[in-house]
């Protein structure tokens, strides 16, 4: 058994904590051309309906403003920024006919016959942690139970052979991808910025002091087997298989080839060359090696305060890096079979509070959608460019307002999954993939 066969392709749950040191590695997973030259060839051989699905999510934490997005509304009115609604940030003309975005997106805005926007997403989460989970698990938290991501869903729902981790979270905040019920071995493996040394893998003492530890290892193994096997069989244990595989991937040959900074400078700053940039990069080269899930966190969108200024320091990031990764994954012939979804756990307020920030948001915010299975090019709902805000500061006028699930059901169904599939969980109670009553959204299936 190979030690990325675990993770993410059976049902065998694996000791994660014996394996930490060897799963480190994947900071720079992005240079394994030869396997994924091979997986490519296989997959574009296939008929289409067979070809495996992949997911990218490009998780902008803390909240990002629809305003200065997505959902540009410019209001001349607010010369200060200090009152009333909308805002000073211009919309901008993009490939797609009919559609503007923020200007803060110019890059982007070349790309937008290839994306679908979802611009009144509304949920009924308005901390953090729990809009997180919503919008990352399609459910809300449940104390009896925590709910597997999707990208944990789409791993337990397909199998794969490759030989690394097949979900993925690089820069992860404190909320990454869990697998929840399916169990431990659907969390996503957490890596940072990619440039950085692989740590944990180079052995600190001279080769023959390693075999004499291998030696000495194995002894307390064998005695360890001996004594399970009489409690319980060894097989579902796999302890050994963890020690095993670990050894493995510190053998690899391949760990020469996990450096990013090995890609050439000129791709490297085409995604922009930051943190989140380099992770955008790592992922389009994960997907190609035959990842099925990698999430990418872009963290720092919580402006209450000096909003205008936080927004568009993220944007800087985010414009070349989701720019550069649809167009080399069209390049590269893995658009078609990538699921790239762009946004975060709610929106901004509508106004502009006292000290030039936004708040938390949950009535009316945009998700974006492009690749596998999604009509490029389309809107659906909208918000008003001059909202009316009821006694409770809600916004009253969202046009075909779509609740989380609807776009979690929507994101399984272009993924080629079943929402309404229903799976067990440990004390036997039947759920299904997404919430009962979400609808995939049929107007951005293509």
């Amino acid at each position: 058994m190979s030690l990325f066969d675990y993770p993410c392709g059976g049902s065998d749950h694996l000791n994660r904590r014996s394996l930490l040191k060897a799963t480190a590695l994947l900071g720079g997973v992005s240079w394994i051309t030869t396997v994924a030259e091979r997986l490519a060839r296989a997959q574009e051989s296939a008929p289409r309906d067979q070809q495996p699905m992949s997911l990218i999510v490009l998780w902008l934490a803390g909240g990002p403003s629809q305003m200065e997005t997505f959902d540009p509304h410019y209001d001349a009115n607010v010369a200060d920024g200090m009152s009333g609604v909308g805002g000073q940030v211009k919309a901008i003309k993009t490939r797609a006919s009919g559609i503007e975005i923020g200007e803060g997106l110019p890059l982007l805005a070349e790309h937008m016959d290839k994306v679908a926007l979802v611009r009144s997403v509304v949920s009924t989460e308005g901390d953090h942690e729990r809009a997180t989970y919503n919008v990352k698990n399609g459910y809300r938290m449940d104390p009896t139970l925590i709910h597997p991501s999707l990208g944990s869903i789409l791993c337990h729902e397909t199998q794969d052979n490759v030989e690394i981790p097949r979900h993925i979270s690089i820069i992860p905040n404190q909320w990454p991808a869990r697998g929840g019920y399916l169990g431990d071995q659907f969390d996503a493996f957490k890596t940072f910025d990619p440039i950085g040394p692989i740590p944990d893998v180079v052995a600190r003492v001279d080769a023959d002091r390693v075999d004499r530890r291998r030696a000495d290892l194995d002894v307390v193994e064998n005695v360890f087997a001996k004594r399970r096997r009489k409690q319980l069989e060894e097989a579902k244990t796999l302890h050994r298989a963890s020690i095993d595989a670990a050894r493995r991937m510190m053998d690899s040959e391949h760990l020469a080839a996990f450096d990013v900074k090995k890609a050439p400078q000129a791709l490297r700053d085409e995604f922009g060359d930051s943190a989140f940039g380099r992770g955008c990069l790592a992922a389009m080269r994960l997907i190609e090696a035959g990842v099925r899930c990698v999430e990418v966190t872009l963290d720092g969108f919580d402006s209450h305060a000096n909003n205008l200024e936080v927004q568009n320091a993220r944007l800087k990031d985010l414009d070349p890096a989701i720019s550069a990764l649809l167009k080399h994954l069209k390049e590269r012939k893995l658009f078609e079979r990538t699921l790239v979804v762009c946004g975060g756990e709610f929106g901004r307020t509508p106004r502009v509070n006292p000290l030039k920030g936004r708040d938390h948001w949950p009535h009316g915010f945009s998700i974006a959608l492009a690749g596998a299975n999604i009509a490029g090019g389309k809107v659906v709902g909208e918000t008003a460019a001059k909202p009316v805000l009821d006694e409770k500061d809600k916004l009253k006028d969202v046009s075909d307002p779509r609740p989380v699930e609807d776009v979690h059901a929507t994101i399984l169904t272009a993924l080629g999954l079943d929402p309404k599939k229903e799976l067990q969980t440990p004390i036997n109670r039947p759920l299904s993939l997404s919430p009962v009553g979400g609808k995939a959204i049929g107007e951005i299936l293509a």
